[in-house]
């Protein structure tokens, strides 16, 4: 009977991370000029980010080598900046993103300078 409560908890809080992220996002693409949908096809919204930072597509390659923990923290770094943002953002992007991402796509001060914005 345990394992019926934890695993049913399990999946709640896997659904709440998901819609919480998807949430995110769907609303940063938005506010970066994308459509929303591109955020949930998997690969291709690594690409869309990477143009958001202004880096070629081909980045999303780097990913499944030995380095794409840390083209992943750049790419985390580089869309904070887009966004106007510096380290805590990119430390919350890379460790806690649903939330991040919620922060950039709704909160209204936060606005896409893209990569011409990046210092």
């Amino acid at each position: 009977m345990e394992h019926i409560f934890f695993s049913t908890t399990f999946i709640i809080l896997i659904s709440i991370y998901l819609i919480f992220l998807i949430a995110g996002k769907w609303s940063t693409f938005e506010k970066a000029g994308e459509k929303g949908w591109k955020s949930l096809i998997p690969i291709y919204n690594t690409i869309i980010i990477l143009k958001m930072v202004g880096k070629p597509w081909w980045w999303v390659l780097l990913y499944i080598t030995p380095v794409g923990i840390v083209i992943h923290i750049m790419v985390s770094h580089l869309l904070s900046q887009s966004f106007g943002q510096g380290l805590i953002y990119t430390i919350g992007l890379y460790f806690f993103s649903p939330v991040f991402y919620l922060l950039i796509g709704f909160k209204k001060s936060i606005e896409y300078v893209g990569p011409e914005g990046i210092v």
